[in-house]
This record gives C-alpha cells, sequence and structure tokens, in this order.
C-alpha cells in the first residue's frame, strides 16, 4: 500500500476503515497522518487511540502537511465540507481522494480537489465491527491502481460493491439509513413482547436471535422472502393474524417510502 495517508476527520467510520490496515502491518503508524477540527478530539486520540499516528488540528499551520500525501481519506462531516480547501502547492499527479462523505457528489469533489482523482464511497455503521456494505463510485481519471488502493482501504471491513454514481444515493438509503429502520424494528417487536409480559431485555434477545435465525435460514436454504412467510403462516394461524394487522396498518408501504425518501434527500445534498 502506499507510504502515507491523510484522514481528514476520524470519527468512527474512519477509525474502522485505518485501524485494520494498521493491526495488519500494511500501513505503519508514522505514515498516518491525521487532522481533526477540534482540541477535544486531538486529545482524544493521542490518549486513546492505541496506535501513535501523527494527528494535527486542522487550525494549525502543522496540518497543511497532510497534502503532501498521495492518498487522503476525506471523513468530515458533510456540513464542514466547505471549510476544507487543497493546498496550493499540490503538483497534479497520482492524487487520490477517497472521500465517505453523504451526498457529496464526485463532480464536486473534483471541483473542490482538482488535483485529484476521487472516489465516492458510501459505507455503513456495521463497519466498525467488520460487517459493513460499501459502494464505490469512481471519479473520471481514476486509475486502475488508485481502484485497487480504495478496495484495500475497505477489504477487510465490509463486502465492496462497485456502482455507477447513480446507484450511490438509493444504496445509501439502503444500507447506511437501513441499520436504523432495522433497529427501529427491532425496538418495536420487543415492546410487543414487553406488552406480552416478558422482560425488556429478554424480549429484545429473543427478537435479534429470531432475526439473525431468520436470515441465516433464508441464505443457506435458497429461500425467496415470500418461500419463507409461506413456510410459517398457516391458515387462521397467529402468523396470518399479526401480518393482517400490519398489511391494515401500510406498514409495506412505510418502509418503501422511507428508503425512497432516504434516497431523494441524499440526492438533495449533491
Amino acid at each position: 500500500m502506499t507510504n502515507k495517508i491523510a484522514i481528514i476527520g476520524f470519527g468512527n467510520i474512519a477509525n474502522a476503515i485505518i485501524t485494520p490496515l494498521l493491526d495488519k502491518k500494511l500501513i505503519q503508524p508514522e505514515n498516518v497522518y491525521c487532522v481533526v477540527n477540534s482540541e477535544k478530539s486531538l486529545e482524544n486520540i493521542k490518549e486513546n487511540y492505541k496506535y501513535n499516528i501523527n494527528v494535527y488540528k486542522s487550525s494549525s499551520n502543522d496540518s497543511k502537511i497532510i497534502w503532501d500525501c498521495q492518498v487522503k481519506l476525506l471523513s468530515v462531516k458533510p456540513q464542514h465540507f466547505n471549510n476544507i480547501s487543497e493546498a496550493n502547492h499540490i503538483k497534479k499527479k497520482d492524487n487520490l481522494l477517497v472521500s465517505i462523505l453523504a451526498g457529496v457528489s464526485i463532480n464536486k469533489l473534483s471541483q473542490k480537489f482538482p488535483k485529484h482523482n476521487c472516489a465516492r464511497v458510501v459505507t455503513n455503521i456495521p463497519i466498525t465491527v467488520g460487517n459493513g456494505l460499501t459502494g464505490i463510485a469512481w471519479g473520471e481519471n481514476i486509475t486502475n491502481d488508485q481502484k485497487q488502493f480504495t478496495k484495500k482501504l475497505f477489504k477487510y471491513t465490509s463486502k465492496i460493491y462497485e456502482f455507477s454514481e447513480d446507484y450511490l444515493d438509493i444504496f445509501l438509503a439502503l444500507t447506511s439509513s437501513g441499520p436504523a429502520i432495522i433497529a427501529l424494528i427491532i425496538e418495536a417487536l420487543s415492546d410487543g413482547g414487553l406488552s406480552g409480559g416478558l422482560p425488556k431485555k429478554l424480549s429484545e434477545e429473543l427478537v435479534m436471535e429470531m432475526i439473525i435465525g431468520t436470515i441465516s435460514l433464508i441464505k443457506e436454504k435458497n429461500l425467496t422472502t415470500s418461500e419463507l412467510k409461506n413456510l410459517v403462516t398457516s391458515p387462521g394461524g397467529t402468523t396470518i393474524s399479526a401480518l393482517r394487522v400490519l398489511e391494515k396498518k401500510s406498514i409495506r408501504s412505510a418502509l418503501i417510502e422511507s428508503i425512497i425518501s432516504a434516497s431523494n434527500r441524499s440526492k438533495e445534498f449533491n
């Protein structure tokens, strides 16, 4: 991998991306240059991060060193995007900028960082436990080596999909917003168990184990979701009674519309 990498913003996702590479010694700590916005973040990394990486506050002159790195991982909050400017001294060569900012298009990235080849990445929070989903769209001038390097950044924590940029908004809605929707469903189902007399913690555990088991069954038996539903739905039984309530409440439609709404919101940021 590259000798030096700059990380602009060091939140949970950036941490999840870079730490496995350090663990596997694919990148050395002294070759990681990190810039953060606040003194609190800087001190937290210095005191608590398990590797002794180079870390700077964005307002310091020393932070300009990041622009000498051939690769940059842009992971600030989208509202801070306009506060970042490409250094003037960079020469246009094989500079790579990998952005994980939600809703910031390749066109915007290329305009903001004209001396870089840009890749736009959408990943999700399960990346922090090594079970992420990552979608990548490539800028126009990206090289094959840069593509391979970008995929290496995520290969140890994610299943990777390469898309045209048009797919990234709906990919984001399904995979990045989706965990919150699933958490809401788990919470609601466990509240149903609570209403039936189960202790809250036990009810949550049962719901999560049920979901894991259901997914395993679908995958291992190569079932469609309709086939799975038919396996557990009998005439006049408890399951059809439950499904009837959900259909009356338009839960199916609400879930569909929630994904479309998240996707449209992502497009607004572009």
